[in-house]
């Protein structure tokens, strides 16, 4: 048997043209007041939004109400066969409960509203149908326009789901910015992302301490820092006096100079003589990620910072490997 395939990129472009005419569609003839009143009725609410659909419509209110949970609104999805089962018992009277359906006649989110009613949340229909059921029993409706689905049938639900996820992204994003919600804030709903661990994590968070320290003193010769210099794993030496007060950096790369440019007298050469007096560093309440910014700048890149308290004392050592091993 052959494989199956399209006929072509035409045929592929033809569906992404179709797909863009419904689409454009939908923001022609969307009521830009009507959404407004809905956004203005999120932002107000006291309790939770709680967002419910069945099949394709429960997927996208599940993937909005996490939108909004993320950009700093309370949100939850409810099954709404599950509510009517017990779980209609978290919804309360300062709540607001908003049911996605294309058509506006799902069976089960119709039973449901008469149920919420009951507990004094305040409900909205979404739906494409203007005169929809839905429309008629909630307390608010949205229409979500669709001149019809890209299906060739009008049948699979691939436009409307677009335009159900358009509107709820994008009423999320306008909360987020009439909440001023901060980057900081945005990370700290986000912690184990990128963007959060960029906003979140300071040099203190990763940064080695105590016995893990490549400490020497300045007047140490350097051969005998060498098991020093290797056992620490950290390329370098900081060189400190007797109050640990951070006097210079000795990496493995200024060994290797000493070596060639001084070969046999490098025996009798004191760390001092070959470390760097102006090392770069940082501060352990510093963002991490400043840290990495500092260690990829001019002159050259380096591959360590010290880290020093207000006085100048060494309290850590921070790597570029663990800032990228963290996820900056």
């Amino acid at each position: 048997m052959g494989a199956l395939a399209v006929s072509g990129t035409a045929q592929i472009k033809q569906l992404f043209e179709e797909q863009h005419k419904y689409l454009d569609f939908f923001f022609a003839n969307l009521d830009y007041a009507q959404i407004q009143a809905f956004t203005d009725l999120c932002l107000a609410a006291e309790g939770v939004i709680f967002f419910s659909g069945v099949g394709k419509s429960g997927y996208i209110a599940q993937k909005i109400s996490q939108t909004l949970v993320s950009t700093g609104t309370k949100s939850v999805f409810l099954n709404p066969t599950d509510a009517l089962h017990g779980d209609i018992g978290m919804v309360g009277s300062k709540d607001l409960v908003v049911l996605l359906s294309k058509s506006g006649a799902t069976e089960e989110l119709l039973r449901l509203v008469p149920c919420l009613r009951a507990r004094g949340a305040f409900v909205v229909g979404i739906s494409s149908l203007l005169n929809s059921q839905l429309s008629r029993v909630c307390d608010m409706h949205v229409h979500l326009p669709l001149e019809r689905e890209l299906c060739p049938f009008d049948l699979a639900p691939v436009t409307s789901t677009a335009i159900q996820m358009l509107f709820g992204d994008t009423v999320a994003i306008a909360l987020m910015q009439a909440k001023n919600l901060t980057r900081e804030e945005y990370a700290l709903n986000h912690p184990a992302g990128r963007i959060g661990k960029r906003l979140i994590f300071r040099v203190r968070d990763v940064m080695k301490k105590g016995d893990e320290l490549p400490l020497c003193k300045e007047n140490d010769l350097i051969m005998e820092q060498l098991l020093e210099l290797s056992a620490k794993g950290c390329g370098c030496l900081l060189v400190v006096d007797d109050n640990r007060q951070l006097l210079g950096t000795f990496t493995d790369g200024d060994l290797r100079r000493a070596l060639k440019s001084k070969r046999e007298e490098v025996f009798k050469l004191t760390v001092g003589e070959m470390c760097n007096r102006s090392p770069r560093k940082t501060t352990a309440n510093a963002m991490a990620v400043d840290a990495m910014q500092i260690m990829e700048g001019p002159p050259s890149p380096v591959t360590f910072l010290p880290v020093v308290d207000e006085t100048g004392i060494v309290i850590g050592i921070v790597k570029l490997h663990d800032l990228v091993s963290a996820g900056l």
